[in-house]
């Protein structure tokens, strides 16, 4: 039996992948959280990585998947202390604190621009993990996420994300796009879209066959923001007004990877994707 630590359990990502790796392998799972996951839990720790006093006296994990992150953009732009207080900081604590033989690290395709602080606090993760991990000789993967979207009613968290105001948009019947003049074939931004359980499906090839490197998770297509807002109303026949704002801080205009990792595996169309 092996014995495996998912730290952000209760987030939106640590949630689904509870979900897929509760059956999948003879483990025993433990979530760490700062609050209790809706995903009943035989082993949860409440603590806030920020605080090493909180991670001290764990047990030893066979594999620790670190998911606990701060992830708003535009909220990294206004209070980037945070950002590096728990990203950063946070991540070296989980890394000092909590003892394994295999390292996952979520880190984001935002790290390619550096246009904020989340961005910024991200790329720094992953030289604090990689040195860490080839200097203690901890088996290691680092995938980069980017536009992770879908799931099965699992609420989700990052306010600045497209799937987040595409179900809010569901209730209010306006859909705002920030920004409709960037170098982009309709002036919005364009990303590489990728499903949440596509991402977990990942995660656990790594717990059987970690990379020592950084891995890129997307499928090395683009869609614009527009198109995904149109795709949305049309796959489900929904009657939604979409409205133009300014730009937001911190936003890139184009996100997608030229060569999508070995550990991805495309699961779902967009359409199915979007449809509730």
């Amino acid at each position: 039996m092996i014995k495996i630590l998912i730290t952000g359990s209760s987030g939106y990502i640590g949630s689904h992948l509870l979900k897929k790796i509760k059956n999948r392998f003879l483990s025993e799972i433990h979530g760490l959280d700062k609050t209790p996951s809706t995903i009943p839990l035989e082993f949860y720790h409440h603590a806030d990585i920020r605080y090493p006093k909180d991670l001290k006296n764990k047990p030893y994990f066979d594999c620790v998947i670190h998911l606990a992150a701060e992830m708003q953009v535009g909220e990294s732009v206004k209070n980037p202390i945070l950002y590096y207080e728990t990203n950063i900081n946070g991540t070296l604590n989980v890394l000092r604190n909590i003892r394994t033989k295999n390292f996952i690290f979520a880190s984001t395709g935002a790290v390619e621009e550096l246009s904020s602080p989340y961005g910024i606090s991200k790329k720094c993760c992953e030289e604090v993990v990689t040195q860490y991990c080839k200097a203690h000789n901890i088996d290691y993967t680092i995938f980069r996420f980017y536009n992770v979207i879908g799931g099965d009613g699992i609420a989700v968290k990052n306010h600045d994300g497209l799937f987040y105001n595409l179900l809010k948009s569901k209730d209010t019947g306006i859909f705002n796009i920030f920004g409709s003049d960037y170098d982009t074939p309709d002036g919005t931004c364009v990303r590489d879209y990728v499903h949440v359980y596509e991402i977990c499906e990942a995660i656990i090839k790594a717990i059987e066959r970690p990379s020592l490197s950084i891995e890129n998770l997307g499928h090395g297509r683009g869609c614009s923001v527009l198109e995904m807002a149109r795709k949305f109303i049309t796959v489900n026949n929904l009657k939604i007004k979409i409205q133009f704002k300014d730009r937001r801080k911190g936003d890139i205009p184009y996100s997608v990877i030229d060569k999508p990792s070995e550990y991805i595996e495309k699961l779902f169309s967009i359409e199915e994707i979007l449809e509730l």
